[in-house]
């Protein structure tokens, strides 16, 4: 039994196609029961009504919120645990869902499509910015990732919502998901996919969504890893710092010879709040997990009321 979410903002050229391309894939497959649930963000054309004329449960918000939230929206309204998401322009092969479901049910948390192609080619704008937030993800994850942000993958719901407080609301969402499953012990496996012309135009602004990405990024490597992301900035400052030396010498200018002196303190300062980071977030796990076992306990404990006796009289 699968539920299947797909986010959309204006796509009423698509949005038909993709809602009976998934459920003619679905139907096909020996899947059971499914629901195709359609998260129109607040659009202003006719995703709504082309999208029910296909066969897609709708939910409808007022305004635009952001494709995050439309995905937290369908996941937590979605009847079924399995999840599939995928988006609403056409870029992604919806044939290749039943391999992502096979590779699912082998036993992995999570499994992702991972994009390439002639339409996934990386521009000259976009291969520096996609390329620094690879690296600071695998950097932080410890592991390689094709893909740190396909739209197109499987999951649990029940999992899923455990995570909720830490993923991004917006275009990042799956960045955000990827790195949490990664930075938590969860299995996550990549089944290569083709990716396909957009029908439309994009949503996504360049500059302004990378930043957000890159900003999210940080912030769940601080929150799961904190050391890592203090590691990785010390030894940016340690690395200025060797600079600054070999300058002093080549240059025989004492204030590079001070920059340098500065930066090796500054390196050793940071990394020592690292530790302190590293330190905070033991002491609110453990804090965390003692104020759960205190509730169960509670709820454990916890008498029922007296029942009322009645007293018949004849």
């Amino acid at each position: 039994m699968i539920s299947i979410i797909i986010p959309a903002l204006n796509e009423q050229d698509e949005i038909g196609r993709t809602v009976t391309r998934v459920r003619e894939v679905l139907s096909g497959s020996d899947v059971g029961a499914y629901e195709v649930v359609v998260v129109d963000d607040g659009s202003h054309d006719e995703t709504q009504a082309r999208a029910e004329s296909a066969g897609a449960r709708v939910l409808r918000h007022p305004h635009n919120v952001g494709y995050g939230r439309s995905l937290k929206d369908g996941i937590s309204a979605a009847r079924y645990d399995t999840i599939i998401i995928n988006d609403a322009d056409g870029t992604y092969p919806c044939d290749a869902i039943p391999a992502l479901l096979a590779r699912y049910n082998e036993g992995f948390d999570m499994v992702v499509g991972a994009r390439s192609g002639e339409h996934y080619r990386e521009s000259l704008i976009k291969m520096p910015l996609r390329r620094l937030l690879r690296f600071i993800v695998e950097f932080t994850a410890g592991r390689s990732i094709p893909d740190i942000n396909s739209g197109l993958r499987v999951f649990r719901r029940s999992t899923a919502l455990g995570y909720f407080d830490h993923l991004c609301d917006t275009f990042s969402f799956t960045t955000s998901m990827t790195l949490a499953y990664m930075m938590t012990g969860k299995f996550v496996a990549y089944v290569p996919i083709d990716y396909n012309k957009r029908v439309g135009k994009s949503k996504v602004r360049l500059l302004r969504d990378s930043m957000k990405t890159l900003q999210y990024i940080v912030e769940a490597a601080i929150y799961y890893d904190p050391l890592k992301m203090f590691v990785l900035m010390a030894s940016i400052v340690f690395a200025s710092s060797l600079a600054s030396f070999t300058l002093a010498l080549m240059a025989k200018l004492n204030v590079f010879f001070y920059v340098g002196v500065g930066g090796i303190i500054s390196s050793v300062i940071i990394f020592s709040l690292g530790l302190l980071a590293v330190l905070l977030r033991q002491i609110m796990v453990k804090s965390s997990r003692l104020e759960r076992d205190n509730r169960e306990v509670d709820n454990h404990n916890e008498t029922p009321p007296l029942r009322e006796n009645r007293i018949t009289r004849i």
